[in-house]
This record gives C-alpha cells, structure tokens and sequence, in this order.
C-alpha cells in the first residue's frame, strides 16, 4: 500500500494544478472573446466549478487511484465554443497553450523555490531521485513534507505539461496545431477531430506510447539542469 501522507500530497497537487489549467484554458478563451468557460464558472482557481463539471475526473478516479497506488490519474476539461474555434483557429490555438503554460509556470515556480532552498542549505541534491522525489532536507518537522510537496509539484506539472502538449486529439497540443496549419488545412483538421469522435481514443492510445518514450529524457534532463553538475537516471516508480 502506498504511504497515506505522500498519496494525499500527491492528490492535492493534482487537484490544485489542474485547476490552474482549466482556468488557464477558461481565462485565455474569455480574453479571445469566447465566454463559454466564463459562464460556466471555469475562470477560477477554486476547484468546485471545475470538480463540478468532471466530478468523476477530478474527484473520485484521482483520490482513489492516489489512495490505492500512490499516483493521482484523473482528467478535466473547460467547455468552449465550437464555430468560435473555427471563426478564429489562432485565438482557439492560444487557448490550448494556456493550460500546459500554466503548468510550465508551476514547473518553474518550484524549480525556483528548490534553486532558493539549495542556496540557504534547506535542501540538498539527493543521492537518487523517483518520480516526486527530487529533493532532500536534513531539518525536522513540517521540512520533509514540504520539500516533498514541491518535489511533486515541479515532477507532476512537467508531466502534465508534456503530456497536454503531444500534438493529437483530444490533447491540448493538437488544439495548437492551427498556429502551423493553413486556413483551409484548419478547417479540415478540425472538421475532422470533431466529426470523428474516435480519433480522441487513437490519439490517447498514440499519445500514452509517445509518453513513454519522450517523457523520461526530458524529466532527467530537468532535474540535471535543477542540480547543476549531477548526472542522474531515473525510473518512474516509486
């Protein structure tokens, strides 16, 4: 069984980042005139609008899949127009970004804050590193579970990131693909996606085995590039 405190620390920072994300998507779409997300309560960094549209996704599956393995796996999503996307793909294309953007600020922020506690010696480069695991300390008392969470928020946001990003439906990186299509190669990519609603379950099935494959250079990459010097190799498991 995986250990209660970590599993919770690892559903918290899921619940808090994707809610980052979709409101990312929601405020990005609301700034590119499409109030869809807006109405429904997305453009706001308290999770019940978001828990409320995807309660399964952001709920149940997430806590439970922590609890009973040690990983959060959950999903979420902001509602948009449709004939806004195909009336302005740029502006739809930005919306798509915002989300892993957001999730690459979050993957920032907790690089800065490893950088600051490394410098004034709180934390220490470890011996090994796992997924959520990137950081040590040798102070007591709230110290070890803070240094994890930001071990997990800095690993759980450059996958996210990375994940969103892989340019096929339904993910976020083919919501981009506008930014390098024709008008007219746009229109029959999205008329595509959205008429085919298998091609999200082939695009998820192609996107978990490019994940495997891309994801773990660039995570030790990250880290090396945290603890300058270091050479780690990693595993995802925990």
């Amino acid at each position: 069984m995986p250990d209660l405190a970590e599993a919770m620390i690892f559903y918290v920072v899921f619940l808090f980042s994707t809610t980052l994300h979709e409101a990312a998507h929601a405020w990005a779409a609301k700034r590119g005139g499409d109030l869809t997300a807006y109405h429904g309560g997305q453009v706001s960094l308290s999770p019940i609008p978001h828990i409320r549209r995807e309660p399964f996704g952001m709920l149940i599956l997430p806590l439970a899949s922590s609890l009973l393995t040690g990983w959060p796996f959950g999903y979420a999503s902001a509602p948009y127009n449709r004939e806004w996307a195909r009336q302005h793909p740029r502006r739809a294309a930005r919306m798509a970004l915002a989300g892993p953007a957001a999730n690459l600020a979050l993957v920032l922020f907790a690089a800065l804050l490893l950088r600051v506690g490394l410098a004034a010696g709180v934390i220490y480069a470890p011996s090994s590193i796992r997924f959520g695991q990137i950081a040590a300390t040798h102070l007591n008392g709230l110290w070890p579970g803070v240094t994890f969470m930001v071990g997990v928020i800095f690993s759980l946001n450059l996958l996210l990131a990375v994940f969103n990003l892989l340019p096929v439906p339904p993910l976020d990186g083919s919501g981009a693909l506008p930014l390098l299509l024709s008008p007219g190669a746009t229109r029959r990519y999205q008329d595509f996606i959205w008429t085919n609603p298998a091609a999200g379950l082939v695009g998820l099935f192609v996107a978990w085995k490019l994940f495997g494959v891309i994801f773990m250079p660039m995570f030790i990459g990250a880290v090396n590039l945290l603890y300058p010097g270091s050479a780690y190799g990693m595993t995802l498991g925990r």
